[in-house]
């Protein structure tokens, strides 16, 4: 009985925290603004209490998660109505460098030393400060960088070269199964495709690992790899 307990305790609240998760949107947890991962946290505590401790009432357990839900679903909606709202209860972004220099008095605000900040622009790929326009910090603490525009590549724009249009990659087929919905979408027939492989010698679906059919209309056939080739690590 007390497994069964305990089984439908993890049942409700596993459906409560799906909602939680649809809720915040699809963001990893090191990109939530400050109030969802309070949010987080605090669920967890009191799911975690609930589990572990079977003498823990459940009824009220799951009146506190609806209860966070719902705090956490009108504080998003305030902020997306009230910006000045939004902005106090998330940390707005806020520009450490400028020019290739330093904004102390914000490094201060933010509590940031310089070695936090040269380890993000090394993340970057930025070793030299002198390449930098702007570097904020967004409210989830990850480093947005502009470099100055003679550090930027070249783009065929700059160029003044005319490019052709390049779209998504559609899955034809994966791990030997053909995608039939995807071919409908694309008005192509499964002929077509058979014979597609036939010209790279292929006789079966099932020998492809993956294949996609690119914007060109042109077909991608993997049949994948079963290992690693440690060749080609050290092949310069």
């Amino acid at each position: 009985m007390e497994y069964l307990v305990l089984t439908a305790r993890i049942i409700t609240i596993m459906g409560l925290l799906l909602i939680l998760t649809l809720l915040t949107g699809r963001r990893k947890i090191g990109e939530l603004p400050v109030f969802d991962f309070l949010v987080v946290i605090t669920v967890g505590s009191i799911v975690g209490a609930d589990i572990a401790e079977p003498r823990v009432k459940h009824l009220p357990t799951v009146y506190a998660v609806i209860l966070v839900l719902l705090i956490q679903t009108g504080f998003g909606y305030l902020s997306m109505k009230h910006r000045p709202f939004g902005r106090l209860v998330n940390f707005e972004p806020i520009v450490v460098i400028e020019n290739g220099q330093f904004v102390k008095a914000n490094l201060r605000k933010l509590r940031y030393t310089v070695d936090n900040v040269l380890m993000l622009l090394r993340e970057q790929g930025v070793f030299d400060l002198r390449e930098v326009e702007f570097a904020i910090i967004e409210s989830t603490g990850r480093l947005s960088l502009l470099k100055k525009a003679q550090k930027q590549p070249l783009t065929p724009s700059d160029l003044q070269i005319d490019t052709g249009y390049k779209g998504l990659s559609i899955p034809l087929i994966v791990e030997g199964n053909i995608d039939d919905m995807a071919l409908l979408r694309l008005d192509l027939s499964k002929d077509w495709l058979m014979s597609q492989l036939k010209t790279q010698g292929i006789l079966s679906e099932t020998e492809v690992f993956f294949a996609a059919v690119n914007s060109d209309g042109s077909l991608y056939i993997s049949k994948g790899l079963e290992q690693l080739n440690p060749a080609h690590l050290f092949h310069h």
